[in-house]
């Protein structure tokens, strides 16, 4: 993630009319190897294993901080302190706790954090929320969303921090793939009051990379069930998060289905838009997309198709505006609340599966810190 974010960097200027000029300055990694691919930026003036240098270089504004779960605290904490707005990484801390905690201490310093989540960036999700906002919906019925990986279908696959919950807590998957899940339904104000969870353990024991076998004890695979709160109305939202998911390499998606029409956008058929209607007959109908759509207009022409790193530029472009004050009314990064909100989804998703119950979801900041 750090290279994707240096790529977008190195070609800032393909933002068009972009007020602000971002350059990448400093990085720290503790693997030497990694640290020597950024001699190739022009612009990076610090690499460094430590990094309180990082932290300690005035010519540094934002931080960007992709690390393990378990290290989301100590060291976003860290970088708030240090006088640095953050980026920080999904799912802003190990657990509950810990998003809590660096949202409050952010609040306390007055420091601009906002958190990574790139896929709602592409021109799809855009005309999804587009489509929603403009009421030709009517009454919302259902919604589905989720995140699906296949990787782990390999029982082969050598152990790493990903399956293993010292590193990356006892929400597992929802932890690694929740926050894309959820960051277009909680900006548009669905967050779910129940959950009934269904969470799987598939493959439990991995190569160890040393001969051996060790213990995969994270979810690999969840499925919420939860309902939603939408104009008035209890509305069941299905929310899927899966590293074991036959098929699907890196499939993004959300679906929403009301009384007087629908949409729907999967990064399976990246230039793809379903919208259904009822006049007459019910019609799905498919639209062609192009790089039309996306938040910040970029010298790629209106035919061409988007990719991850089109919209992990996007992502940052998002968090600069917001933080210059010239977001106006686009959509933004995952915001400090979006991300406690998700983890208070995700502890009551525990409960339930633990109770196999249908659970409430507490989102009260006090009673959770």
């Amino acid at each position: 993630m750090g290279k994707e974010a240096a790529s977008s960097f190195g070609r800032w200027f393909a933002l068009n009319d972009f007020p602000v000029q971002v350059e990448l300055t400093a990085v720290c990694d503790l693997n030497e190897d990694v640290l020597s691919w950024y001699k190739a930026v022009p612009s990076v003036k610090l690499l460094t294993t430590d990094y309180k240098a990082l932290l300690a270089d005035p010519g540094v504004d934002v931080v960007y901080v992709a690390l393990p779960h378990n290290l989301h605290k100590k060291y976003y904490l860290e970088v708030l302190a240090a006088g640095k707005d953050l980026l920080a990484e999904k799912p802003f801390g190990i657990d509950l706790e810990a998003a809590v905690t660096v949202m409050e201490t952010a609040e306390n310093l007055v420091r601009f954090v906002r958190c990574s989540s790139e896929m709602p960036f592409l021109p799809g999700p855009q005309r999804v929320i587009q489509e929603v906002l403009s009421g030709k919906l009517g009454q919302i019925i259902e919604v589905r969303a989720g995140f699906l990986h296949s990787s782990d279908l390999d029982p082969e696959k050598p152990i790493n921090w990903k399956r293993q919950t010292k590193f990356c807590g006892e929400i597992g998957v929802m932890g690694d793939l929740g926050m894309h899940v959820l960051h277009v339904p909680l900006r548009l104000g669905w967050k779910p009051n129940l959950v009934y969870a269904q969470l799987q353990k598939i493959i439990t024991e991995r190569p160890d990379g040393k001969g051996g076998m060790a213990q995969c004890d994270t979810w690999n695979n969840a499925t919420l069930n939860t309902e939603a709160f939408i104009d008035g109305n209890n509305v069941p939202m299905t929310l899927e998060m899966k590293r074991i998911a036959p098929g699907e390499t890196n499939t993004w998606y959300i679906e929403v289905l009301g009384t007087k029409g629908g949409v729907k956008y999967s990064t399976k058929e990246t230039k793809t838009l379903w919208t259904f209607t009822a006049e007459h007959e019910q019609l799905w109908q498919r639209s062609d997309l192009g790089f039309k759509g996306i938040p910040f207009p970029t010298i790629t022409g209106g035919i061409f198709e988007p990719g991850f790193a089109d919209c992990f530029m996007q992502m940052l472009a998002a968090y600069i505006a917001e933080r210059e004050g010239f977001l106006n009314n686009r959509f933004g990064c995952v915001t400090p609340q979006e991300a406690v909100d998700s983890h208070a989804l995700f502890d009551a998703a525990l409960k339930s599966y633990s109770n196999q119950s249908l659970q409430s979801v507490n989102y009260n900041i006090e009673e959770l810190a």
